[in-house]
């Protein structure tokens, strides 16, 4: 095996945890109202609180999308 084979098979493999951490997906929480969420802000901040208190942060590790 000649030498830039090698360091390129080393390099896959050491890169490949890191590849298969990336394509995880971020789960997606979906809050359908008939009020826009500027009509409902209090809610809104109340429903990020209780979120965050179950340890759950908007785009850090779920996506909250208002419909």
């Amino acid at each position: 095996m000649k030498r830039r084979q090698f360091l390129g098979l080393a390099g896959g493999v050491a890169a490949w945890p890191v590849v298969a951490r990336a394509q995880q997906a971020m789960p997606v929480i979906g809050l359908l109202s008939a009020r826009s969420p500027d009509e409902s802000a209090n809610l809104m901040a109340a429903f990020r609180r209780g979120l965050a208190e179950s340890g759950i942060v908007d785009n850090q590790n779920a996506a909250i999308e208002y419909r």
